[in-house]
């Protein structure tokens, strides 16, 4: 045994010990000093071997509480994470994460469609309303715009008061092409999903429903991280953000501007039609502006009518059988109320 290489086996003098013990028990030559010897080796490694399970015990206590750290850490960091993420656009949270964007002042030249809106006469509105008000409705604005944004597949870029910049083209893109397609596409739904908002607004002590301004212009643009490095923005900038910022400025409220750029990307997918040309924009010459018409199917399933101070406006293609029927009842219901009122309204003026 002495000869062969060590086994690496803790117990290894143990077993020895044991094996001649036994073979000397065997041959019927084994003495009382022979058993003395073998008790003690055994109290030996039962020692050992006690010491051996303490410290496992502890090394396996160490262990867990080493994991419970580590989830309790990974659960602070989820949560951070997730936090965080409120603050980024989603593909810039994922491509910051997901390690294939550098946290660094970097930045490309890139062909992207650019949106900007705005509310009309934001700031006069405001003035009428309690701070608490503006910051419910704002958030409720803003909130619904946005989920829009991110359905289509936008980069949102920053909110600047009750506007709001996005772009398409960075750090995704579906192609040039398809970008601006998506994007007129997001606005017209945007504009759309406002005006059936128009019934919210006087829970806030608005008299007059929001409506919207939208600029989009498609060209290249340099796009990435600016600033420095304590605090750094991803945005865009050029001609083209500053094109589409001056058509939403110039743009009618509840319309929808675009370039020529966009138009020529867009229009063998989206009815549109040529408004005049703008000569006063800033910093620019003579700018050919378009929007998309909404198509005709949109118009005859739309539902739309005033009672008193109140709006109710609606795409019933929307709607299931089901929701038509109970639509149906409703308004039958309505009708005769209204009627009984109109007989009310009519029997007191026969009387004065």
């Amino acid at each position: 045994m002495s000869s062969e290489e060590p086994s690496g086996d803790i117990f290894e003098h143990e077993t020895t010990v044991l094996q001649s013990s036994l073979a000397l028990i065997e041959a019927g030559k084994a003495s009382q000093e022979d058993h003395q010897s073998l008790t003690k080796e055994y109290q030996k490694l039962l020692r050992t071997t006690r010491r051996i399970i303490k410290l496992s015990d502890k090394s396996e206590q160490r262990l867990n509480e080493l994991s419970n750290e580590a989830q309790e850490t990974n659960r602070q960091l989820e949560g951070l994470s997730t936090q965080l993420s409120k603050y980024l656009s989603p593909q810039i949270y994922q491509s910051i994460f997901s390690g294939s964007k550098a946290v660094a002042r970097v930045s490309s030249r890139k062909k992207l469609t650019v949106f900007f809106s705005d509310l009309c006469s934001f700031t006069n509105i405001v003035e009428d309303l309690e701070p608490e008000d503006v910051a419910e409705m704002l958030n409720l604005y803003l909130g619904t715009m946005t989920e829009i944004a991110l359905k289509y597949g936008a980069t949102v870029d920053k909110y600047i008061g009750d506007a709001i910049m996005l772009f398409f083209g960075d750090p995704e893109s579906k192609g040039v092409k398809e970008d601006a397609v998506t994007c007129v596409k997001m606005a017209m739904d945007m504009q759309h999903t406002l005006a059936e908002m128009r019934d919210n607004w006087h829970h806030y002590g608005m008299q007059q429903p929001l409506e919207m301004r939208i600029g989009i212009a498609t060209g290249f643009c340099t796009v990435g991280n600016f600033g420095s490095d304590l605090r750094l923005e991803y945005t865009a900038f050029g001609a083209t953000v500053n094109t589409a910022s001056r058509l939403e400025t110039s743009a009618d409220p509840g319309d929808i501007l675009m370039s020529f750029d966009t138009y020529s990307l867009v229009c063998d997918r989206v009815p549109c039609e040529e408004l005049e040309t703008l000569h006063n924009l800033k910093g620019m010459g003579p700018v050919r502006t378009f929007r998309p018409v909404y198509d005709d199917i949109d118009a005859a399933s739309r539902l739309s009518f005033e009672i008193g101070s109140s709006v109710i406006n609606t795409d019933i293609a929307n709607l299931t059988p089901s929701q038509l029927e109970a639509a149906k009842s409703a308004l039958e219901k309505a009708s005769e109320k209204i009627e009984a009122q109109l007989k009310e309204k009519s029997a007191q003026e026969t009387l004065l």
